[in-house]
């Protein structure tokens, strides 16, 4: 669609240009075409009236006719006299002035009765007509060159009138990939959960701990789409150890059901920082879904925290499959992620990581499992 919409601007920017020009070109002919002919006018004019015959302008030949007698200039072509307005003005007298061609040449001619004698005044117009076809001849290749110009021009400001649309587009998509994304591991923990309740309830028991950690986790998705929807980025203090053990409370039945162990490490200290908070529970959210992945039954998973002076480290660990040499390098980047099997998850990581001041490391082997360390400053009024 933004091809089609590109495409049409440009021919229409450039079809436009090349009209202008070709307009301002004929303009140009024509004007040059009308004054070459007026000064041909005015100079046939003061021929006939004060030029000698025996020395007349260069191009312009003098005829003199008085009764049969018959007086030309030195050079005069063999055509001339042209009798045939000399007739007439000799008979009904006035002016005339005609444009012939004579032998492939074209000339004006102007005959007039002064007295009692009929001058005719006759200019090769040879020269004026080499003048417009060089003219002509510039013109076409300024045309060309116009056309040239005119569709890059026509693409350029094609690029830039489809930018923000393909902006808009571009941002559309990426949202959609993102509610996608971000409300597939909830619902994915919503939906084990809701089957453990449902086997409990068919034995007869009565799952009160598990019906609330549903409704935990209803909360918790309604956040994420008001997240999503409204993008709230209000900082405020987040203790980044409770997010870990409540993620990994939530996520203990698919653990479980996966055959992986899920451990929560705490520092001592406070591992509190100023942030959104379910932004930041979506990291984490993130970072245990794609260990979940990617280890195999009889794993574990390590979710650490650390503190120094001024910032927290939340590490997540997995024992699983890891990386290859080159995944880390572009491990982050949107359209890589899910081409190599690693979700779209952690390029969203990445940013709500970025969007926090912080950074995000990876550290892996093939084999060996994979660490993925989220640094973020400490929350400075609960450090000082």
């Amino acid at each position: 669609m933004l091809r089609r919409a590109r495409r049409r601007v440009t021919v229409r920017v450039a079809g436009a240009i090349a009209l202008l020009v070709l307009l301002m070109g004929a303009l140009v002919y024509g004007v040059m075409s009308g004054q070459q002919d007026s000064a041909a006018r005015r100079e046939l004019e003061v021929a006939v009236a004060r030029a000698s015959i025996t020395h007349p302008p260069p191009c312009l030949w003098l005829v003199e006719v008085s009764g049969e007698h018959v007086t030309t200039s030195p050079g005069t072509p063999e055509a001339f006299p042209w009798r045939t307005p000399i007739r007439a003005v000799t008979r009904d007298g006035g002016v005339r002035v005609d444009r012939i061609e004579i032998a492939g040449l074209d000339y004006m001619v102007r005959t007039e009765r002064r007295g009692d004698v009929v001058r005719q005044a006759a200019l090769d117009l040879r020269y004026q007509a080499s003048e417009r076809r060089r003219l002509l001849h510039t013109l076409i290749a300024a045309e060309l060159a116009a056309l040239i110009a005119a569709a890059g021009i026509g693409d350029l400001t094609a690029r830039r009138a489809i930018a923000p649309l393909g902006e808009a587009l571009a941002r559309q998509r990426r949202f959609t990939e993102d509610v996608s994304h971000e409300l597939r591991t909830p619902l994915a923990r919503l939906h084990t959960r809701a089957q453990l309740v449902a086997i409990r309830l068919k034995r007869g028991e009565l799952p009160t701990e598990d019906v609330d950690k549903l409704v935990t986790g209803t909360r918790e998705l309604g956040e994420v789409v008001e997240d999503l929807l409204l993008g709230d980025r209000l900082r405020r203090p987040v203790d980044l150890a409770l997010l870990a053990e409540q993620l990994a409370e939530a996520e203990s039945a698919r653990a479980e059901s996966r055959g992986v162990t899920i451990e929560v490490h705490r520092a001592n200290g406070p591992t509190v920082v100023s942030g959104a908070e379910t932004a930041l529970r979506r990291v984490l959210s993130a970072l245990v879904d794609n260990a979940l992945t990617h280890t195999g039954p009889g794993g574990h998973i390590r979710i650490i925290l650390s503190t120094t002076e001024d910032l927290v480290r939340l590490t997540v660990a997995d024992d699983g499959a890891g990386l290859n040499p080159g995944d880390p390098v572009r491990l982050f980047d949107r359209g890589v992620t899910e081409s190599r099997g690693f979700g779209l998850g952690l390029a969203l990581v990445k940013e709500v990581v970025d969007g926090h001041d912080g950074m995000l490391t990876v550290r892996s082997a093939p084999g060996e499992g994979a660490t993925f360390t989220v640094t973020l400053p400490a929350d400075r009024v609960l450090t000082h």
